[in-house]
């Protein structure tokens, strides 16, 4: 890739464009069930595991460390025993987690619509 390649203006259309791998992180499952949950208040691990149902332990652990790498999660861990850990927005994670908060209320709204759309393509395709 050359430098002016590098220094073009992000394009989520562009195949090496850096903001492809941003929007998958924050509207991966996981990603957008993690960001919506902070929202509402900081949470610990355990907490959080039990609000995002369905998630595993490790792929908990792996979302909430990219959306930290990625600027949108805090991290507080407590020098007490045992250990506390809480898990919050930055500035820039309550941004996204509004945007993609939106798209998953959307989808809640929306599913009948697409579950008779998903019926009729079966039905002309049968």
């Amino acid at each position: 890739m050359g430098v002016s390649e590098m220094k073009r203006d992000p394009d989520v259309n562009r195949a090496m464009c850096p903001s492809r791998l941003v929007l998958e992180h924050v509207t991966s499952r996981w990603g957008v069930l993690v960001l919506a949950a902070l929202l509402e208040r900081s949470y610990r691990f355990s907490e959080l595991r039990r609000t995002v149902g369905g998630v595993s332990e490790k792929m908990l652990a792996q979302t909430l460390q990219t959306l930290e790498r990625d600027g949108f999660v805090h991290r507080d861990a407590k020098p007490v025993i045992p250990p506390r850990v809480d898990y919050s927005l930055t500035e820039l994670g309550r941004e996204a987690a509004q945007q993609v908060w939106e798209l998953a209320r959307w989808t809640e709204h929306r599913v009948d619509a697409v579950r008779a759309a998903r019926e009729a393509y079966d039905e002309a395709r049968t």
